[in-house]
């Protein structure tokens, strides 16, 4: 008879942690579900783990994320005592912004070519979610040496933004698991080098980078569309450390925003006031207004979401003044990731509104938000401020106007390959099972038009 030696590791991380072997269970479940894997894992497990038992398949990792977690380290299953479940070198890839972003970006890029498991069992990290807050390195001379023979000027940083922008318009308009493939391989052998190339001056090298940064950024939006949460984190983090290399006045504090975004995203709030308070304080004062108006209104939100009323409202209100001071006034490349400010601050004031339970000015803004996008280039983010729309219609007990505003979201859909579409259209079939049941028409049309759309993804 075999006789099972106790994993120390993990029992000492447990006690650390403060999680009863229940809760645990709980954490390590959400965790798998994240990355797409069922579990039934329970507190037995725990014990048995405790007791030397090896975890199955990718239950490790997931363990180790769970832990990291509640513990706001990182941790890996070797940490834990536990063997490496195959092909666990990815487990820390870009998680860390010590040493160049690039160095960590290509074998993530290498991974997703490859098609490997790293796509689904790269999970979201709280942990990991407050490293830039102590990211105080000095690194921007890392990739002031030249490495190529060729001299780049502002013409192939001006090259490489319209070919980001060109990408970031086909994901407004198709969604995020449209030219992915291209954008991981433009990314890794075009932009990457130029990186690594010789600079005429100083600034062009700093624009160079902050455009890269926007490009992996956009590679980061990608994947959350897709859903694949911890990977997208990966490459916000990557992101990050571009923007802060390069120098800008307030991209990388426009990175922090879009992580703060994240986490309130996924309900994981731990970091997400700190963040947004940090992203803002590099940037309030030293940019135009319509970019600082971005920046107040996500500090408005996870106000919100922190329960301080009055200080989100004011915030909220902020952001708005902001817009009407310049108008005219030019905004940096890297702050025009979802299209006009004025459209981002009128979808975020509403999510304020939404969180502190005013369903009408919620309704009001996002309505708001999806007239001040050309629908034709913001399809996606568009038919999205529509639904939130509608669901606060229907919260205010108005089935009709939502039905119509459900309606003009599912006009823009066509063509968009979305894992957020696609989910919102399943909330709302959910939504309106009740009224189809008591037989009114502009619900049983509605869901029978949704059907009809969900079948021909």
């Amino acid at each position: 008879m075999t006789t099972r030696t106790p994993n120390d590791k993990i029992r000492d991380l447990v006690a650390e942690s403060g999680l009863t072997y229940e809760a645990l269970a709980n954490t390590v479940r959400a965790v798998a579900a994240e990355c797409g894997v069922l579990l039934r894992t329970n507190k037995s497990a725990v014990e048995h783990w405790i007791a030397g038992a090896i975890p199955r398949g990718d239950t490790g990792r997931f363990l180790a994320v769970a832990l990291s977690r509640r513990l706001g380290r990182l941790l890996t299953p070797a940490d834990l005592g536990l063997p490496d479940p195959g092909d666990a070198a990815h487990d820390t890839i870009g998680l860390t912004l010590a040493g160049d972003p690039l160095d960590a970006l290509l074998p993530m890029w290498r991974y997703e070519l490859d098609r490997r498991r790293f796509l689904s069992t790269s999970a979201y990290s709280v942990a990991a979610a407050a490293l830039p807050l102590s990211h105080i390195q000095d690194i921007a001379a890392r990739t002031a040496a030249a490495r190529t023979g060729h001299t780049i000027g502002m013409a192939e940083v001006a090259a490489v933004r319209d070919m980001i922008t060109a990408f970031s318009e086909m994901d407004e308009r198709h969604g995020g698991q449209h030219g992915r493939t291209a954008l991981v391989t433009y990314l890794r052998d075009d932009i990457a080098p130029l990186c690594r190339a010789r600079f005429h001056t100083d600034d062009v090298r700093r624009q160079m980078l902050s455009a890269a940064s926007r490009g992996v950024h956009l590679l980061g939006w990608k994947s959350y569309d897709a859903g694949q949460q911890g990977l997208a984190q990966r490459y916000y983090l990557q992101s990050y450390a571009l923007a802060a290399e390069s120098g800008i006045t307030g991209h990388d504090g426009f990175v922090m925003r879009t992580m703060a975004m994240q986490g309130l995203r996924l309900h994981r709030p731990e970091h997400c006031l700190s963040l947004a308070e940090t992203g803002l304080s590099r940037a309030k004062g030293r940019v135009d207004a319509q970019t600082e108006a971005l920046f107040r209104v996500v500090h408005a939100h996870t106000l919100a979401k922190a329960g301080k009323r009055r200080a989100a409202l004011t915030e909220a209100e902020h952001a708005r003044a902001l817009l009407a001071t310049a108008p005219g006034d030019d905004v940096p490349f890297w702050a025009l990731t979802w299209g006009p400010p004025a459209a981002s601050v009128y979808s975020r004031t509403a999510k304020v509104h939404e969180i502190l339970g005013d369903h009408r000015a919620a309704g009001e803004h996002y309505a708001l938000a999806a007239a001040s996008r050309p629908a034709g280039t913001y399809a996606r983010i568009v038919a999205l401020d529509l639904i939130a729309g509608a669901e606060m219609h229907l919260k205010r007990g108005s089935i009709e106007q939502a039905c119509a505003t459900w309606h003009r979201a599912i006009d823009h859909m066509d063509g968009v390959r979305s894992t957020r579409t696609r989910k919102a259209i399943t909330r709302m079939r959910a939504d309106l099972a009740r009224f189809r049941a008591r037989g009114l028409r502009c619900a049983a049309e509605l869901d029978e038009r949704a059907r009809d759309l969900l079948a021909h993804r």
